[in-house]
């Protein structure tokens, strides 16, 4: 009898924590890796011991702004979505709206361990995670963008914080990291748009391949090798390698123009995760050959 309810109890708790997890499933390889590969290589002062935290900060950040994301507009995600939480029935609405409440001073308390830096990026987060959703910041192209890229900065921020000793701090160049990272994610993640075009428009969402559909691959065709080599000329990479980034970066960015079809904007998604997780590499590059 105690056995049969223990084995339930232990079925009721992995149910709750995959649902926990179903909400952040999809930026696991999109946001997840690339944040804490950042983190790791551009902390001053990395502490393996600490290589964890990084990913931990990152996702209980990503929880909150996704469980904000996703009971915006349930019906869509049945229609579009359906494995998500909410449209799978895994979780109510309503039962989701409390937790992302309670996500706030969860990932507030989390931070303030950290130090200020963690807690200062923590709070930047949550206030444009209501910009971005509540306040429906996410309805046009170019707020989308620039909101979105900030809020990946703040990930990078706590994220590097997080992954050094305690109260760690960012130093010049870990700035001049996320100032970069930022400014690229905000000129490219329309990448990530193109595979939800016609989804987009019959929902009326303006996003820059929705209203510049043409500039917009072209952008990624231009854009990706520019940005290649700029960041291996910043971050001073060595010629084979940055000759072999910025063709790598010609080809996804070719592939977006070449290729415009729904599989075929996926595949070039991924191969898009793949490049911005690389140039996520180049501070580490900078920092163990010529940092202090």
């Amino acid at each position: 009898m105690f056995s049969q309810a223990l084995t339930v109890r232990v079925d009721s708790i992995a149910r709750h924590l995959e649902t926990v997890f179903l909400f952040t499933q999809n930026d696991v390889r999109t946001t997840l890796i690339p944040v804490t590969v950042f983190a790791l290589s551009v902390a001053p002062k990395y502490d393996t011991t600490h290589a964890w935290h990084a990913p931990l900060w990152i996702w209980f950040h990503l929880l909150q702004f996704n469980i904000a994301n996703q009971i915006q507009d349930p019906e869509e995600d049945r229609k579009n979505k359906p494995s998500r939480p909410i449209p799978a029935g895994r979780i109510s609405v309503d039962s989701a709206a409390d937790m992302r409440w309670v996500m706030i001073p969860v990932c507030l308390l989390l931070s303030l361990w950290y130090g200020t830096q963690a807690l200062l990026a923590s709070t930047v987060f949550a206030a444009l995670t209501i910009w971005y959703n509540e306040l429906h910041g996410d309805k046009m192209g170019l707020s989308k963008n620039v909101l979105t890229a900030i809020l990946g900065g703040c990930l990078e921020v706590g994220a590097t914080v997080a992954a050094g000793p305690h109260n760690s701090c960012i130093d010049k160049a870990g700035a001049l990291a996320v100032t970069l990272s930022s400014t690229v994610f905000a000129t490219t993640l329309h990448a990530q748009d193109f595979k939800d075009e016609e989804g987009d428009r019959l929902t009326g969402r303006r996003t820059l391949p929705t209203i510049f559909p043409k500039a917009a691959r072209f952008s990624m065709m231009f854009g990706i090798p520019l940005w290649s080599y700029g960041l291996s000329c910043i971050w001073k990479i060595d010629a084979l390698s940055t000759t072999a980034f910025v063709v790598y970066g010609a080809f996804v960015g070719t592939r977006f123009v070449m290729y415009d079809t729904v599989g075929a904007d996926k595949q070039s998604c991924k191969f898009y995760s793949l490049w911005y997780a690389l140039a996520h590499l180049l501070p580490g590059y900078w920092r163990f050959f010529y940092g202090v």
